[in-house]
This record gives C-alpha cells, sequence and structure tokens, in this order.
C-alpha cells in the first residue's frame, strides 16, 4: 500500500534531492507523512479533520511553491549578480509539498485504518515510516545516478517547479 500510493513521491524526492540539503530533505519528507499519518489515524478514529470537498484546496501549496520556484529560476536567468549556490529546499516547504501530494495516501489510510485496529494501525504506521526511510534512499539513489543527477543537474531547476506546479494542479483538478 505505501508503494502504490508513494510512486509520485519518488520523481519529487531526486528532485528534492538534487537541489542538495539532504537532511532537510529527509526532515520534510518524514514531518509531511507524519503529518499525513496523523491526519489518517484521525480520520480513521471518526475525527474527520477535512471535509472530502477541501481535498483538493491542499493543490495549491505545491502550485504556490512551483510558481514561486519558477519565479526564481525565471529571476536568476536575468540577475548575474548572484554567485551564491542554491541553498536547497526548506524543511517546511518540503513538508507541505509531502502534505498536499499526500491527499491520495490519506484517501487510501483512512478506511484501511479504520478496519484495523489500534495494533493495526501502530504495525502499518512502524512499517510506513520505515519505508519512507527508504524511499528517500531510493529518491538519493535515483539523483546520484550519473545519467539522472547530470539530467537533474541541468535541467532540475526548471523540472522542479513544472513538476509541482502539475501536481498542484492535478491535486486541485481531481
Amino acid at each position: 500500500m505505501f508503494v502504490v500510493t508513494n510512486v509520485d513521491d519518488l520523481v519529487l524526492l531526486a528532485l528534492f534531492f538534487a537541489r542538495g540539503a539532504v537532511v532537510r530533505v529527509v526532515a520534510g519528507q518524514y514531518l509531511g507523512f507524519g503529518a499525513i499519518l496523523a491526519v489518517s489515524v484521525a480520520g480513521a478514529l471518526g475525527a474527520g479533520l477535512l471535509p472530502e470537498s477541501a481535498l483538493p484546496w491542499l493543490g495549491l501549496v505545491p502550485l504556490f511553491l512551483g510558481l514561486r520556484a519558477a519565479w526564481q529560476v525565471w529571476r536568476r536567468r536575468t540577475d548575474d549578480d548572484d554567485d551564491q549556490p542554491d541553498a536547497g529546499p526548506a524543511v517546511l516547504a518540503v513538508a507541505a509539498v509531502t502534505v498536499a501530494n499526500g491527499g491520495d495516501n490519506a484517501g487510501v489510510y483512512v478506511p484501511v485504518f479504520a478496519v484495523s485496529g489500534t495494533t493495526g494501525i501502530v504495525v502499518y504506521s512502524v512499517v510506513f515510516l520505515v519505508l519512507l526511510g527508504v524511499w528517500c534512499l531510493a529518491g538519493v539513489f535515483l539523483a546520484t545516478r550519473p545519467v539522472v543527477a547530470r539530467l537533474l543537474a541541468r535541467w532540475g531547476h526548471v523540472v522542479l517547479p513544472v513538476v509541482l506546479i502539475g501536481v498542484g494542479l492535478l491535486i486541485l483538478l481531481s
């Protein structure tokens, strides 16, 4: 279940890892996924934090982050004085994208958690958190493959905003 609901996240992880700041990306990924788990558990326990109609609006987060990243790419193109390297993504930016991209995760996890009982929820959560570490390693692996690394080094700054905007639009339109 984890792999199926997080395949799309691998592309984002590789793009984030290609920009550096591995610790911040991993921290943001765990922070965001922790929020998804918390919402899923709360939803399974009947709290219903967000109405179904509110979920598409989460698409505004990656959409705005993508637009911001695109603006920065465009600004760097016209600003020759900026010789500072990209510091990589911030923890909260990664977490926000993870949460926004994880609406489908919560949609799958809530019903499964609802029928799993407390022990099942704990087991699923622990397994998912371990698999998240594996997912991060897979993202680093992809970002450091010579062919992929060259592509991301050359085009990652352009691809990331496009992917974020695309993810945001897909979430908004779903």
